[in-house]
């Protein structure tokens, strides 16, 4: 038996894989390695991060975006956006170089067991460990609006279903959404030739402004710091105290988690939008169903005021939503004996133990106790060593218990959870 089985091989999986190692714990590691970014994001994307925000985490700090770049013979500059492809290619480099080997076969079901856990692989495969680490990233949590959900792919997708947009070339596609995701993929549609058109809540798009310089005079550096998230003292809180976060009230935490750094597009995507890309402001979607092969969509606007419209297809770039139920693979007992904040992602404790002894989360799925960093690859550099100690501290408490009574098991879930 293992002492930690990592599900998921993203930036916040395989920085755990690269810290557990390093502390000496025998642990496996499954999933595609930076599935997301190669499998997900089609080609001519760019991370929204800037580069020095953009580091996998390892004990030493060797493994770092710079380190990858300098070896290439090409710089990871402030204000200069990084390829996805790019940074596909620096996890993969990374992984080599810090992770033990990555089993690339996926994770299909998760079930407590005597001592600790039992993980199946896709192929039947059965591993057990005495804790796991969930590191699912976004894909299991895509959020398309209750409208669209009923039509099916040929009419409606989400902006992570796509790898490129070819199939998208010469036809007519709405994207709803008004963050980064919906502008970028909408500018790529109209540079590849797609008649493409934006709808969005918002009365106004939302544009992120080109980072101040990285060295600049202290008065302006002390009124407006850098950090993982952007300038401002209020993103260096998110971004550098995820612990301190955590110990405001849950309401507290909820509400920012949901709200803060809301929907906008990069400063360098906004030149690609507003010359080629229909924006429709201040309307929802309220119907959409198939009418003679196309898309038919009714929309209103602030004030009631309905339009139609016609589309070839949908692309729902309306992000994830983390929550308890959408962790599909955990068995039905594991899934439903955690305890779960208002927003109904399962509550961690603050080594991100959930309220299950042994199961540990990260990533998006832990955003409403840390904060909006962990939406983002900089929060891995939190996550990994807090939570390989978490681990270290699990394993020497004991293992964990297959079930508790029912009247014990949810006071337990809860104090766990507040620890």
């Amino acid at each position: 038996m293992y002492d930690l089985l990592v599900v998921g091989a993203g930036p916040y999986g395989l920085s755990i894989a690269s810290h557990a190692a390093a502390a000496g714990l025998s642990l496996r590691v499954f999933g595609r390695p930076m599935a997301s970014w190669r499998d997900h994001m089609p080609p001519g994307m760019f991370l929204k991060s800037e580069p020095w925000a953009s580091n996998l985490s390892d004990p030493e700090g060797r493994w770092r975006l710079d380190a990858y770049c300098a070896e290439r013979g090409v710089r990871a500059r402030h204000g200069e956006p990084i390829p996805v492809e790019m940074f596909a290619s620096y996890g993969l480099w990374f992984a080599r170089h810090s992770v033990p080997e990555v089993d690339e076969r996926l994770v299909a079901h998760v079930r407590a067991c005597p001592g600790g856990f039992e993980a199946l692989t896709e192929d039947g495969t059965s591993v057990r460990a005495r804790t796991v680490a969930l590191a699912v990233g976004v894909l299991p949590f895509t959020e398309i609006p209750p409208v669209l959900r009923r039509l099916g792919p040929e009419f409606v997708s989400h902006s992570s279903d796509h790898a490129d947009l070819d199939r998208f070339r010469g036809r007519d596609v709405t994207v709803v959404g008004g963050g980064q995701a919906a502008l970028e993929t909408a500018a790529l549609l109209a540079e590849q030739g797609t008649r493409v058109r934006v709808v969005a809540r918002a009365e106004a798009l939302g544009w992120n402004d080109l980072p101040p310089a990285w060295e600049r005079p202290w008065w302006q550096a002390a009124r407006a710091p850098h950090s993982g998230l952007g300038c401002g003292w209020r993103n260096w809180f998110y971004a550098e105290r995820p612990g301190v976060f955590r110990r405001l009230p849950e309401p507290t935490r909820a509400r920012i988690a949901a709200s803060a750094l809301g929907p906008a597009g990069a400063w360098w995507i906004r030149d690609r939008v507003e010359p080629s890309v229909e924006v429709l402001l201040g309307r929802e979607v309220a119907e959409a169903y198939a009418s003679g092969g196309r898309l038919r969509l009714d929309t209103v606007g602030r004030t009631g005021e309905p339009m139609s419209l016609d589309t070839d297809h949908v692309v729902a770039a309306t992000g994830f939503r983390a929550s308890r139920e959408r962790l599909a693979l955990l068995a039905d007992e594991l899934r439903d004996g955690l305890a779960a904040s208002s927003d109904g992602s399962p509550r961690v404790g603050r080594e991100f133990e959930s309220s299950w002894p042994g199961l540990f989360m990260a990533g998006l799925v832990t955003a409403g106790g840390f904060g909006p960093a962990m939406r983002f690859v900089h929060g891995a550099s939190f996550t990994a060593p807090t939570l390989v100690r978490g681990v270290r501290r699990r394993l020497r408490n004991g293992p964990a218990q297959l079930r508790l009574p029912a009247a014990r098991e949810r006071r337990g879930a809860l104090g766990a959870a507040e620890r």
